[in-house]
């Protein structure tokens, strides 16, 4: 799988964790940035992602700040991103299967590398179910993103 993955400095020390992980299990990783601990803006790294996997160029991302929240907030603003904060292996797994989660979003002051990893161990294995409830909620969701995002979705080609 192509998997995108960014942070800002906040994240820099678990998103190299999840880097090795991935490329460790096979995975082909898109490195979005940040490299190093020198203060940098959650909100590029983000973008950087959610556009990676909003355009195919991967077919998954993981973002990682300080709590994930502002990563998941900024990622989220991509239309065909679908960023979800989870801090544990249930929401994980679920997120994806049910909600189709494309961008997995961490906070590294949040949680532990041990966790962490486990999560994203467990995010990679879920697909998403297709069954037709959620099918129909995730329509309703594209609906929303299409009718406030016109624009943007200009700017991606679609």
């Amino acid at each position: 799988m192509r998997i995108a993955i960014g942070a800002d400095h906040a994240g820099y020390k678990l998103k190299t964790l999840v880097g090795k992980l991935l490329r460790d299990a096979g995975h082909r990783v898109i490195d979005c940035g940040t490299r190093s601990e020198r203060p940098a803006d959650y909100p590029d790294y983000a973008r950087k992602v959610a556009l990676a996997v909003a355009t195919g160029k991967a077919e998954r991302g993981v973002m990682v700040c300080g709590s994930g929240v502002g990563a998941s907030v900024a990622a989220n603003k991509v239309p065909g991103a679908r960023a979800g904060l989870c801090h544990d292996t249930f929401s994980a797994r679920q997120g994806v299967e049910d909600d189709n989660v494309n961008i997995l979003c961490l906070g590294e002051r949040v949680i532990g590398s041990a966790l962490a990893l486990e999560i994203v161990r467990t995010w990679i294995k879920a697909r998403f179910s297709g069954a037709a409830r959620h099918v129909r909620r995730l329509k309703k969701v594209a609906a929303i993103e299409a009718e406030f995002s016109r624009p943007a979705a200009k700017a991606l080609g679609r």
